[in-house]
C-alpha cells in the first residue's frame, strides 16, 4: 500500500469521525458512517488485513481525531544502545517505549514505559526528535502517529521483562538486531546515536 492511499485512508477515518462526533442529523451520521466503512475498505485492500478487524478498530473510536502520541526511550552504555525484543512482533528487537496515557507528560511516559520493559530507571535529557509515523519507513497503520524520541541516562534499576517484550540487551551502532520495523527504524537509531553523542544537536522535526 503507497503512503498516498494510506494518507488517503486516514484522512478519509478522521473526517468520518469528527463528523459522527458533532452530526445529530440521521442523514448525516449514515453519511460519515459509509465514509469511515470506505476508509476501512481503502486501508484493508492496500494492507491485505481483514476488513471486520479494522471496522471494529474505527467503530471504537469517538470524539474529535487526533493523531495518537508514541513515546521510545533511548538509553547507553559503553557506546552500546539498549533495546528489548518485541513479543509481539516475532521477537524482533526495538527501543522501549509505546502509548502516552491520557494526563501523561511525554517525558514522563518514556521513563515508564522503559522502567516497565526493562526494569531499568532512567532520566529524560532531551527530546531528539518528532516524527509523523507515516513519513518514516513504518509499515501501514491505521491512525496517524506522531513518534517522541528521547535520549536518556540510566540511573538505577536492574534487567526485567515485561508481558509485551521479552529480554533487554545492549548494542553496538554497527551491530543492530533484526528490528520491528513497525516501531523503530535503523535510521531512527543512528540518529539516537547522533544525539547522544553531540547533545547540543537541535531537536529534528518533521515540516511540510
Amino acid at each position: 500500500m503507497s503512503d498516498q492511499w494510506l494518507a488517503w485512508g486516514q484522512k478519509l477515518q478522521a473526517l468520518a469521525q469528527n463528523g459522527l462526533a458533532y452530526s445529530q442529523n440521521p442523514f448525516d451520521i449514515e453519511r460519515f458512517e459509509a465514509i469511515r466503512a470506505i476508509a476501512a475498505e481503502m486501508i484493508s485492500t492496500g494492507a491485505g488485513l481483514e476488513v471486520k478487524n479494522i471496522q471494529a478498530i474505527f467503530e471504537a473510536e469517538s470524539g474529535y481525531a487526533t493523531p495518537k502520541l508514541d513515546v521510545r526511550a533511548a538509553a547507553f552504555q559503553d557506546n552500546k544502545i539498549l533495546l528489548v525484543r518485541e513479543m509481539l512482533d516475532g521477537g524482533r528487537w526495538t527501543l522501549p517505549g509505546g502509548w502516552m496515557d491520557p494526563g501523561d507528560t511525554p517525558g514522563g511516559a518514556a521513563a515508564r514505559e522503559f522502567r516497565e520493559e526493562t526494569g531499568y530507571e532512567v532520566r529524560p535529557l532531551k527530546l531528539a526528535a518528532v516524527y509523523e509515523r507515516g513519513r518514516h519507513g513504518h509499515p501501514v497503520f491505521y491512525f496517524s502517529t506522531i513518534k517522541l524520541y528521547f535520549v536518556c541516562e540510566i540511573t538505577g534499576g536492574s534487567p526485567a521483562t515485561s508481558n509485551e517484550t521479552g529480554e533487554s540487551a545492549f548494542f553496538e551502532e554497527d551491530g543492530l538486531p533484526e528490528l520491528s520495523i513497525a516501531r523503530v527504524t535503523s535510521t531512527q537509531i543512528h540518529m539516537l546515536f547522533k544525539h547522544w553523542r553531540q547533545p547540543d544537536l537541535p531537536t529534528e522535526f518533521d515540516t511540510d
